[in-house]
């Protein structure tokens, strides 16, 4: 389950998000993924499932978990796998993805890949990454934004690295789309907005009213 809340909103704090991802877990979330020190301090004191962490910094280009600082923040802060961008974008620190990677395996720091693409996959993959995702597929350009979940880049990953643990994160909202991923042969999903965003939630039915 993914307990974020963007700058700004009425959920933006971080006691509010570890309730969140307190109640995940009671209705069976086997992990939490959130975003900020913050944020992965507070849940990671309140939950005993493993802490996907990230720290987004900026709004363009590499902005999720984007330096090694980052990362190591992130580690400090409690997270139990770091996800970094994956993506051949420059990164703020002038470090190639594979260099982050491998820092962060010198420390000990499991690292998640979220990818946007293919490519991205094969970067991650021979980086070393220790779990690649969908996360950025349609949000950088080179693949169309689908509907619901990617479930074409899915396969192909899935397919290509059978050995490497390939997560599906990504417009997944509804039971049924979660169950099309997991029998797909996807070995974890990350289930975000459409449990833990209400604004966004509470306009997808007035959405529907006004059509």
């Amino acid at each position: 389950m993914s307990c974020q809340a963007y700058p700004g909103e009425p959920l933006r704090h971080p006691e509010t998000m570890a309730q969140m991802a307190q109640a995940a877990v009671q209705g069976g979330a086997v992990g939490i993924r959130c975003q900020g020190l913050s944020d992965i301090s507070a849940i990671k004191g309140q939950v005993d499932v493993p802490v996907i962490g990230i720290w987004k910094d900026g709004s363009e280009g590499v902005y999720i978990t984007p330096t090694l600082r980052h990362a190591r923040c992130c580690a400090a802060a409690g997270a139990d796998i770091i996800a970094l961008d994956a993506t051949g974008r420059p990164r703020p620190d002038g470090r190639s993805y594979a260099e982050t990677v491998h820092a962060l395996h010198d420390e000990g720091i499991t690292v998640m890949a979220d990818c946007g693409s293919f490519a991205d996959a094969e970067r991650a993959v021979e980086a070393g990454s220790d779990i690649i995702s969908t996360t950025l597929a349609g949000y950088t350009g080179e693949r169309e934004k689908t509907d619901g979940p990617d479930f074409e880049l899915l396969g192909e990953m899935i397919k290509a690295f059978p050995d490497v643990p390939v997560l599906c994160e990504g417009r997944i909202h509804t039971p049924e789309q979660l169950h099309q991923v997991m029998e797909a042969g996807a070995w974890a999903a990350v289930v975000g907005t459409a449990i833990t965003h209400p604004t966004s939630i509470t306009s997808w039915f007035v959405a529907r009213l006004n059509k």
